[in-house]
């Protein structure tokens, strides 16, 4: 039995997370979106896309809560993008009043999934979700320091001219720029310490 999982969100983030859960092959996804049209643009060109890619997965783009019922998984990547200049703090009171509203919605169509919180600021974002859904704390995760982690060894891997693949390196704390630690003296390039 496949499962199904349910992105919120189906700008650019929820995009790319829907298509590479898409194309395991064993996940069925339903993308929601506020916006009408967006998520059923985005889940008709990820279905073309699997004769090419191949895999096969159902997809669903919706603006409908009730299709997303009975999933296994809810990613959550809905919320306003932080503008230049914004810290990850300004965003808190706008983003907390949407994902209060998308995790309602989502933990009564699905009371047993398990939550993926994209959405910034993720620490914070998570603490709403928790609150909202009233889950334990283990049915909810952030996915901050993997993606922090991630543009760390991308950093050093443009800065030293090699490939990402070769770079082993993570960033450990919240996911804002006061708790954000990148831990130096385990940073390796090839094997090769970098502190």
């Amino acid at each position: 039995m496949r499962r199904k999982v349910t992105v919120v969100g189906a700008g650019m983030t929820g995009g790319t997370i829907a298509q590479r859960l898409a194309e395991t092959g064993y996940i069925d996804v339903v993308m929601i979106d506020i916006i009408e049209g967006l998520p059923q643009g985005k889940a008709l060109d990820l279905a073309q896309s699997a004769p090419v890619i191949g895999f096969d997965a159902r997809i669903i783009g919706t603006n409908d809560w009730k299709e997303t019922a009975g999933s296994d998984v809810v990613v959550v990547t809905s919320g306003v993008p932080r503008k230049p200049g914004m810290t990850r703090e300004e965003l808190l009171n706008t983003n907390a009043a949407i994902v209060r509203d998308v995790c309602q919605r989502a933990i009564e169509h699905s009371p047993d999934a398990i939550f993926v919180m994209f959405a910034n600021p993720m620490d914070a974002m998570c603490h709403v979700a928790k609150e909202v859904t009233g889950l334990p704390r283990w049915r909810i995760v952030g996915q901050g320091g993997m993606l922090d982690s991630a543009r760390y060894r991308t950093f050093i891997a443009w800065e030293v001219g090699c490939s990402v693949e070769d770079v082993h390196a993570y960033v450990l704390g919240g996911h804002t720029e006061a708790t954000m630690v990148p831990i130096v003296s385990t940073a390796m390039v090839a094997g090769i310490p970098l502190a």
